[in-house]
């Protein structure tokens, strides 16, 4: 993983922020915390960056989120609740839904970001790639991920009566395209392939067990190309029946042409293997 980091680096600089989804308690498929720490330590005055959630759990509130923190080994460099202070709104330039989303506020301390994602299915997304790390990963945890839900703005949140499918996807490119837009070309991106449930490691312990073997590590500085390669690596498994179902179930698939039609990133790519 560093050396593919050190190969689409170039652009990061200053204080760097590391988005990572640090699941939660005891989840059973989150990356490994000693790989994770090997990478950290390499990336000169970095911290891991989270935000609180809209669903109830061991990270709806940053009291609750800093012990799950712990539980979990995120213990070895400072992380961020990026809303633990407070929101700020970021533009959406031409958005499907939305022309602004409130990110949690210590988004804006940071020169740049490395966005690094477990690849695996989505309870509503089909899957959860980079685009979803950042869309949902850096919104406030009670506005801004409303607002990527489509949620009402009071009381608590009816995961039910949310939108699905397509308008979903948009809602979150549209989340997305504010992250991108605000670090220009100080952001790039790394996918891991391994342990790849069909649920996120937002369901925590009651993730179902992944059934196909781990396929390896993508990087790239292109948003769509990564999520894009990721998702055709998936297709061209031989046991990727379970996650290919949740991905096209939920039209997952959605984010990408959605990330396409709003320019956020190339599909076409070019695979290149690193030995």
């Amino acid at each position: 993983m560093i050396k593919l980091y050190n190969l689409v680096n170039e652009e990061i600089y200053g204080k760097v922020a590391i988005k990572l989804h640090t699941g939660e308690p005891h989840g059973p498929n989150i990356l490994p915390r000693d790989m994770v720490q090997a990478l950290q330590k390499t990336i000169p005055n970095s911290t891991i960056v989270e935000t609180n959630t809209l669903y109830g759990g061991g990270r709806e509130n940053t009291a609750d989120h800093r012990k799950t923190l712990e539980i979990n080994g995120w213990s070895f460099c400072p992380v961020d609740i990026m809303d633990e202070h407070g929101d700020v709104n970021l533009p959406v330039r031409d958005g499907f839904h939305l022309k602004e989303v409130a990110m949690g506020k210590g988004i804006v301390d940071y020169d740049s970001m490395l966005v690094l994602t477990h690849f695996k299915g989505h309870a509503m997304g089909g899957f959860g790639g980079s685009m979803k790390n950042i869309a949902i990963g850096c919104a406030s945890g009670q506005v801004g991920k409303r607002q990527v839900h489509g949620a009402s703005m009071t009381g608590a949140p009816n995961f039910g009566a949310m939108p699905v499918k397509d308008t979903f996807m948009e809602l979150m490119a549209d989340s997305a395209q504010a992250v991108i837009n605000h670090f220009g070309k100080h952001i790039t991106f790394i996918n891991v392939l391994r342990n790849m449930s069909v649920d996120c490691d937002c369901a925590g312990t009651s993730a179902q067990k992944p059934t196909m073997k781990n396929i390896g590590i993508l990087a790239s500085n292109d948003l769509l190309a990564i999520d894009q390669a990721s998702c055709d690596l998936v297709f061209a498994a031989p046991d990727g029946k379970d996650v290919i179902e949740r991905i096209q179930s939920r039209h997952g698939l959605r984010q990408l042409s959605a990330m396409a039609e709003k320019k956020m990133g190339n599909p076409q790519y070019e695979l290149i293997v690193v030995k």
